[in-house]
């Protein structure tokens, strides 16, 4: 009401173009000068002026009117094309070879999208560290984040084939604490314990990483493949080395949860970006040239 006042230099000019009565306009403009401490215009029987302090004011009001528009204009649009900054997190190899190539082809369909790829092997704070989505492989447990299922997943055993000649091939789970076992650090995996499920359910053994304990996995996946001993990896990262035969999987009765899940701190629905972004992350990682393979698709 108060730009329309004045471009048009007339309550009853203005109140015409809006729709409302002359005294309303008024009376609401006399309650934004009382609200300012100011008087915006000098009023005459005949016309009215605008202040200086009035002139200030319409600049400001202006920029408001403006920056309203380009609100919904923004958002509007943001509903067909979604635009801005999103902060990505996972491990390293779902990173290297999954995730990272899967982005590539995102910003090239959605060229708005700014996005920024962290690859840590640890849990993150999500709210701390300023993650938007986090494709995690293992379990969810914290009470502010929502996930979804982006993959049924595990973590499972395997040796190279000149390891098991030399140390023979484990019979049961407690054969294990005889054997090298390479160990890592890597989010809800224990170090210095495994715990598996199997045909008596859920079981906990103590294993021992003699000689090469790294807090990456892609440093003991290597170590496994030399001969060293026998990993816990998840089963899409040694699919293909077990494929090739340059791994063979150890007691497969036996299995550690390990799921793939998108995890975000809010509801992915709330913002057009994050709902496009996980939506892709998931189709892409199901099917497709970067898909998490599972042992069960080459058995």
């Amino acid at each position: 009401m108060f730009c329309c006042v004045v471009r048009t230099g007339s309550f009853s000019k203005a109140a015409a173009e809006l729709g409302y009565s002359a005294a309303y306009i008024s009376k609401r403009i006399a309650d934004l000068e009382t609200k300012l401490g100011t008087r915006l215009f000098n009023r005459t029987t005949r016309s009215i002026q605008i202040t200086r302090e009035g002139g200030v004011a319409h600049r400001w009001a202006q920029q408001i009117l403006e920056s309203a528009d380009a609100l919904e204009k923004e958002v509007a649009s943001s509903q067909e094309q979604p635009t801005g900054s999103l902060r990505i997190a996972t491990s390293l190899r779902l990173g290297r070879y999954h995730v990272g190539p899967i982005l590539s082809n995102l910003v090239k369909e959605y060229p708005g999208l700014d996005v920024w790829l962290e690859l840590v092997d640890r849990r993150l704070d999500l709210l701390e560290e300023g993650i938007d989505i986090d494709i995690r492989n293992g379990s969810v447990g914290e009470p502010h984040v929502v996930s979804q299922l982006v993959q049924k997943s595990s973590r499972v055993l395997a040796a190279a084939p000149d390891y098991l000649e030399r140390k023979g091939e484990p019979q049961t789970i407690w054969d294990l604490a005889q054997h090298d076992c390479l160990l890592y650090k890597h989010g809800d995996i224990g170090n210095g314990s495994w715990r598996m499920m199997g045909p008596n359910g859920m079981e906990t053994v103590r294993v021992d990483g003699r000689q090469l304990r790294s807090h990456h996995s892609d440093i003991a996946k290597n170590w496994a493949v030399a001969g060293h001993g026998i990993i816990l990896l998840a089963e899409w990262d040694v699919v293909d080395l077990i494929r090739e035969g340059k791994l063979i999987r150890v007691l497969p009765q036996y299995s550690q949860p390990a799921d793939i899940w998108a995890v975000t701190p809010m509801r992915s629905s709330n913002s057009a970006r994050m709902k496009v972004c996980v939506d892709y992350l998931i189709s892409h990682l199901q099917s497709g040239p970067y898909a998490v393979e599972r042992l069960d698709d080459i058995q």
